[in-house]
């Protein structure tokens, strides 16, 4: 009885909203779908020489504080959905970070992972080649 219940509550829900002009489904979201890739990571600081005007200022004007867990893509990642905001796991880093900044247009297939001001953390991270995981939102 209460299946069937719902079942009719759902229905007359889509059929009034359908009658009114809307989308009936537009409460029910796509999967995100998962996506990875293995990309050039390399490391930057928010310091002079390795940044623009402010060091502390990301490509999307979001403001970087200590503690963040922040990346800089480079550009031609954007269009899978690496995009500012977007969530991503990094092979051999604890935790989720948070694509905040974009890199100039001449790297491709890159990650920047940010290290504060830690010049000699950036340093002995050097280039490395490894798997980023993402969900895009996009599809």
């Amino acid at each position: 009885m209460r299946q069937s219940l719902k079942k009719y509550v759902i229905v007359l829900a889509a059929s009034l909203s359908a009658l009114a002009g809307g989308d009936a489904f537009a409460a029910i979201k796509p999967a995100k779908e998962k996506k990875s890739m293995t990309v050039t990571a390399t490391a930057y600081n928010s310091v002079e020489g390795q940044t623009d005007d402010d060091p502390w200022t990301a490509a999307w004007n979001n403001r970087l504080r200590p503690g963040d867990k922040i990346i800089a893509v480079s550009r031609d990642l954007e269009k899978h959905g690496l995009t500012n905001g977007a969530k991503v796991r990094i092979e051999g880093l604890p935790g989720t970070y948070t694509v905040r900044d974009r890199m100039n247009k001449r790297y491709k297939n890159r990650i920047d992972v940010w290290m504060e001001e830690d010049i000699k953390k950036a340093r002995k991270w050097g280039k490395k080649k490894l798997k980023i995981i993402w969900h895009d939102s996009k599809k």
